[in-house]
This record gives structure tokens, sequence and C-alpha cells, in this order.
């Protein structure tokens, strides 16, 4: 099987990267041609003319399409709603049919953002969506026009996303603990934390168990999936477990105060989802999924820093 990965170079395609390997001849693409480290790959803006994007998958040729590209600069893209769309969703589109027309499939990152009001339970997969913003908005089109396509497709949703590389949540509280005596987050927003490493091994498990021969299987269970670590909690919740591991880690010298605030009391360009809790029953259902805590992917992460593993 031929696997284009499109946003190499994000959180999750470098994972991507190292867990696809086993399960074909993996191509990867990134905006500027390079992956982490300087090596040369293909090129892929996904801000560019459609025709670029179709000659790159003429010339690769993919049997499978995972897109791991994304505009995820959210308030920003209050102001960029257009250069967001034409990214998040149509993009997506020209995947979608160039998949279709040659017999591919795609598989392709959502968010929870596209639930963006509360809730008293985990959001399932036929909730109806109710972005809230340009950057949900554009990522909702993305799904409905993928499905559209009438390619055969995988649309996983996740949410919180974090590594040990790159720009994210946990990097960000590491550095502002040497920098700072207390910290304000915002504590009435819930999800789930989720580690890149964790999104691309379920992928990848996924993958495997869809295509036993090498190829997919005539029955492969195609469609809409919520992919998360299980459990959920707050940003404040999540910088203070996160800061404690850090500390017993010896990552930080010292655990500063972490005072919980409300979402008023941070504004923001665009507004975030207050509950964005994603069931998960159906991946670990259907594919035999076993998903960690997100206390137990923290701590995970943690070790992989405190082992050496930190990337720019």
């Amino acid at each position: 099987m031929n696997i284009l990965l499109l946003g190499a170079n994000g959180q999750v395609g470098f994972e991507l990267m190292r867990a696809l390997g086993p399960l074909g001849a993996l191509s990867a693409a990134t905006r500027e041609g390079t992956l982490p480290g300087g090596a040369r790959c293909r090129v892929a803006d996904l801000a560019a003319d459609p025709a670029a994007l179709r000659a790159l998958l003429d010339d690769a040729a993919p049997d499978l399409i995972v897109n791991a590209a994304a505009y995820t600069a959210v308030d920003r893209a209050e102001d960029e709603a257009a250069l967001a769309r034409r990214i998040n969703a149509e993009a997506v589109d020209t995947l979608g049919r160039w998949a279709a027309a040659h017999g591919a499939a795609v598989l392709h990152y959502s968010t929870d953002y596209v639930f963006g009001g509360g809730g008293a339970r985990a959001w399932r997969e036929d909730d109806a969506p109710t972005p809230h913003g340009a950057y949900a908005a554009s990522k909702l089109a993305g799904e409905q026009a993928l499905r559209a396509s009438g390619a055969a497709h995988l649309i996983l949703r996740t949410a919180w996303v974090y590594a040990a590389r790159g720009h994210n949540f946990l990097r960000t509280m590491l550095r502002l603990a040497g920098e700072r005596d207390t910290l304000r987050v915002v504590g009435d927003q819930f999800g789930t934390p989720t580690p890149a490493r964790l999104i691309a091994n379920a992928t990848a498990a996924m993958l495997a168990r869809m295509t036993p021969r090498g190829d997919f299987a005539r029955d492969a269970p195609w469609g809409t999936y919520h992919l998360t670590a299980s459990g959920h909690t707050s940003w404040h919740g999540f910088a203070e477990a996160l800061l404690r591991a850090a500390q017993r880690a010896g990552l930080i010298v010292r655990m500063p105060e972490v005072q919980a605030i409300a979402t008023a009391d941070y504004p923001t360009r665009a507004q975030r989802p207050a509950w964005s809790v994603l069931d998960c029953t159906r991946v670990q259902d259907v594919f035999a999924l076993h998903l960690p805590t997100w206390q137990t992917a923290l701590d995970a992460v943690i070790g992989e820093l405190a082992g050496g593993g930190t990337r720019a």
C-alpha cells in the first residue's frame, strides 16, 4: 500500500512518520518540503492552487492519503477565515475528489471544536455539530466536503493535542513554570488531553485492522470516529497534573501555584468550547482499542521528556 502523509512535520504528523511505516510505502509531504531534522520531502501547501495539490497526488499515486495538515491558529482564524477554509475545507474537498476518482482512501483528522456548546455527557459521533468561530466552521466544512466527495474515508475527531515536541500547552506550562511563581489557568473549560503519539499509534492500529492482507478489507468500517485518551479534566487540572509530574521527573525545580480562573478572565479572539469531551466508545468497540486515561498518557510524555526526548 502506498501512503501519502500530509503535514508530516506537525505534532501528529511527526508521530505518524514512525507509526505508519510498517503499513506500506510511506511518502511524506510538508508545506516547506522539509522534515524535522532538515531532510527533504514532497511539497504540499494546502493553501496553494488546488492544481498543485492534484499534481502532487497524481505523482505520488497513493492508495491512502493521511491528512495531518491543518490551519490551527484558532484566534487568528477570525481574521483569516478565508485562509482557514481554504486549508481546512477546500483542500480536503480536493483530496476527497481525487481519492474518489482514483479508488484511493482518505484519513483525515478533525476536532472537538465542531461541538461549540456546553454539555452534560460526552459528545457522540452522531450528535449535531454546533461550531463557534471561523476555525471550528472550517473544520466542520472539511468533514462535510470529505463525506460528500464519495471517497472511502476515516474522519478522526480528537482534542487537546500535545506532545514532547512542538508548540503546545504542556511545553508552554513547563516554560512558564521556570519563569513565574504563579500561573493562572482557565478552570471552566473541559476536555481530554491527548498525546500525539497516542493518536498516531491508535491510527496505525485501526489501519492495520482494516488492511489485514495489505489492502483494505471489503468490509472495512469507514466513517467518523472520536479518538482521545479517556477521562476528562479542565485546563487548570491538566496544568496542575503535568507540573506535578514534571517536578517528580526533575523537569522543573519547583511547583508554582496554579490558580483557576474563569474563561471570562482570559478573553480570546475566538470562543473556546466549554465542554468538548468526546465519547470514544465506538472506536474502541469497532477496532478493539484500549485508550489509556489522560493521566497515564501524560506520564508517558513526561517520561519521554525526562529521558531526553524533547525536540524543538
